[in-house]
């Protein structure tokens, strides 16, 4: 009979606890041990902060173990248990997916006891951690090749209030963009898992590309508004600096706003991330290659709309995402 996952250490016992959350053995792999962090200050809320789901976005992992410093002394009631990475094998190989079974970690939720090593870390997070917790943070950023404004996103959710108090909690983030997507490919993700569970799901997406300093402080700040509006921090919220202004919008985006490369070629961005663009304006343009004398393609706006995501200038493959726009959620 196979090892069942389990924690070295009881996430009961009160104050801070490390250990690690053992994901069992499988024919694919050995044992994973992923290193836990656990803050116990009794009665409140309780809340799991997990990074590298998406094991090339950095961004999650550095934020968590930045919080593991300061939330000894910040947190005042409840519980926060912090996984940093959750899919440690894509990390180190800075990866998307687990290089072992390929699988896509945030699409096999909520996992197999008895699957491959994807399924059985999916599997260990949601019979042992879940369990433990009424809210969920899952630090996402948009991957290397790509800006995106600093965000908390959410898919439609059928469950009218639960659908509210996620909005609400995720505008109380602070972040430059609080953004409603819909998303046709939800089917064994993380936060579907979870809604499944009755809890209470937030992601970030914390741009893309370089992990800068600037960004992480940025990032930190937001997150830390979200822990005081949740109740488990003391002090004031205040919206972080992003391109000189303090502010925030809710967007809403559709698989109508993502702008696709019409064919092969060199896409060059026209745009910044939180652009306003009118209907026809270029957002990027395609360079195809192989022949100078080839036309480039001018890749445009349907509508007016802000330009929420956009892909650094790289070579792309036809019918690649290229853009992500959004407009003001309509109440």
């Amino acid at each position: 009979m196979s090892e069942a996952p389990h924690l070295t250490f009881d996430l009961d016992s009160p104050g801070v606890s490390t250990g690690h959350l053992v994901v069992p053995k499988g024919a694919d792999c050995d044992s994973l041990s992923l290193p836990v962090f656990s803050c116990n200050r009794g009665e409140g809320p309780s809340l799991l902060i997990t990074g590298g789901n998406h094991g090339n976005e950095l961004q999650g992992p550095v934020l968590a173990r930045r919080l593991v410093e300061w939330l000894p002394e910040a947190q005042t009631c409840g519980r926060i248990i912090i996984v940093p990475e959750i899919n440690p094998l894509a990390v180190q190989a800075w990866t998307r997916n687990t290089p072992i079974d390929g699988k896509n970690l945030n699409r096999v939720f909520p996992g197999r006891s008895d699957g491959s090593v994807s399924e059985r870390i999916a599997d260990a997070i949601s019979r042992i951690l879940l369990p433990m917790v009424d809210t969920v943070l899952d630090l996402h950023s948009f991957g290397p090749t790509w800006d995106c404004a600093p965000s908390i996103i959410s898919h439609p959710i059928a469950d009218i209030d639960q659908m509210t108090k996620t909005v609400s909690i995720s505008k109380a983030f602070k972040l430059p963009v609080t953004l409603l997507w819909e998303h046709n490919e939800t089917d064994g993700m993380f936060d579907t898992c979870v809604h499944r569970q009755g809890k209470t799901f937030i992601c970030t997406e914390f741009g893309g590309g370089v992990v800068s300093a600037e960004a992480l402080t940025l990032y930190e700040a937001g997150v830390r508004n979200g822990l005081i509006a949740l109740g488990l921090v003391a002090g004031k919220a205040e919206y972080p600096t992003f391109r000189q202004q303090k502010s925030g919008q809710t967007l809403e985006t559709t698989a109508s706003d993502q702008l696709k490369s019409p064919s092969p070629g060199i896409f060059e961005p026209r745009c910044s991330v939180m652009d306003e663009v009118k209907q026809g304006d270029v957002v990027g343009v395609l360079h195809p290659m192989g022949s100078l004398s080839a036309a480039s393609i001018d890749i445009r706006a349907q509508s007016k709309s802000i330009v929420f995501a956009i892909r650094s200038a790289m070579y792309v493959q036809s019918d690649e995402e290229v853009a992500i726009l959004a407009r003001p959620l309509a109440h």
